[in-house]
């Protein structure tokens, strides 16, 4: 079955970086476009960052330029690097996939804080 498993969250100071990973099994990888999703506290889940299977990107316009996301359909990994963090980036951040329906992996905490 569809799995997938988001990692590489956790604290960091404003202006700080992190790496999330996304690692995806139970269907071909390679053939589907991914997304990161976030849901801050008292928010809906907006999107972050899409990338198709041909690795054509879109980025939301709040993380355009500081945040870059890829995939690796070797590993079957899909990651969102982020820079330049800021407190307002604080959320669960979540890797979706559509196949027939809606997947979600179980979230990844990321907290921006001094």
């Amino acid at each position: 079955q569809v799995r997938l498993v988001e990692s590489g969250g956790g604290l960091v100071q404003p202006g700080g970086s992190l790496k999330l990973s996304c690692a995806a099994s139970g269907f071909t990888f390679a053939n589907l476009g991914m997304s990161w999703y976030r849901q801050a506290p008292g928010k809906g889940r907006e999107l972050v960052a899409s990338i198709s299977r041909t690795a054509t990107t879109n980025y939301a316009d709040s993380v355009k330029g500081r945040f870059i996301i890829s995939r690796d359909n070797v590993k079957n990994m899909m990651y969102l690097q982020m820079n330049s963090l800021k407190p307002e980036d604080t959320a669960v951040y979540y890797c979706r996939l559509f196949l027939s329906r809606e997947y979600w992996g179980q979230g990844t905490q990321v907290t921006v804080s001094s």
